[in-house]
């Protein structure tokens, strides 16, 4: 009678709870490798945006160095028409020492335009390794342009395959997302 007592005493069994409708597993590798492309294509629009600032300050330190060039041209050719006009006083003058003050002046005047060859020199080497850098940071901003674009695609492409349940979409999202995270490696280490 006790062992009666004791299985009256225990609660009864819960109800069983309806199944929960199988999940496909496919769809666990939709959300992980969506988020993973989500991911690099936050980090490829941050690192091209952050190529293209460095692309517009190269072009304006060019051209502030080809101003600077063209201003030393502008000076260096108003030294030349010095140059000139002294040479013809020199060869009007009369006098000997007029003739040597006129010479003296023109080799000053000679001087200061070698100067401003050499001056013009530096700034054209300076202004033509910043165009080479800024080739460079133009095809790091290309890469990671192109790696988002690709990257936003395949993100699509796998959320409507999961939502469409149609497993095809996201593998083809799959293929433009190795494209974009191999454009996204490029980026980085220009490969081509």
């Amino acid at each position: 009678m006790a062992e009666a007592a004791k299985q009256h005493a225990q609660p009864a069994p819960e109800p069983a709870k309806p199944a929960a409708p199988p999940r496909e597993r496919w769809m666990q590798w939709v959300a992980l490798t969506t988020t993973v492309l989500a991911v690099c294509a936050a980090i490829s629009a941050l690192k091209g945006g952050g190529y293209s600032t460095k692309v517009q300050l190269s072009t304006t330190q060019e051209a502030n160095r080809w101003s600077h060039f063209q201003a030393k041209s502008i000076k260096q050719h108003a030294v030349e028409l010095h140059r000139d006009d002294l040479e013809l006083a020199q060869l009007e003058a009369r006098t000997q020492e007029a003739q040597r003050l006129a010479g003296e002046r023109i080799a000053r005047a000679k001087a200061e335009i070698a100067r401003y060859d050499q001056e013009k020199g530096a700034i054209k080497l300076e202004a033509d390794a910043i165009q080479k850098e800024e080739g460079e940071l133009k095809q790091h901003g290309q890469a990671f342009g192109l790696a988002v674009m690709l990257l936003q695609i395949a993100i699509m492409l796998s959320s409507v395959g999961a939502l469409m349940k149609r497993p095809a979409m996201w593998v083809v999202g799959l293929v433009f997302g190795s494209g974009g995270l191999f454009y996204m490696a490029n980026g980085f280490w220009l490969f081509f």
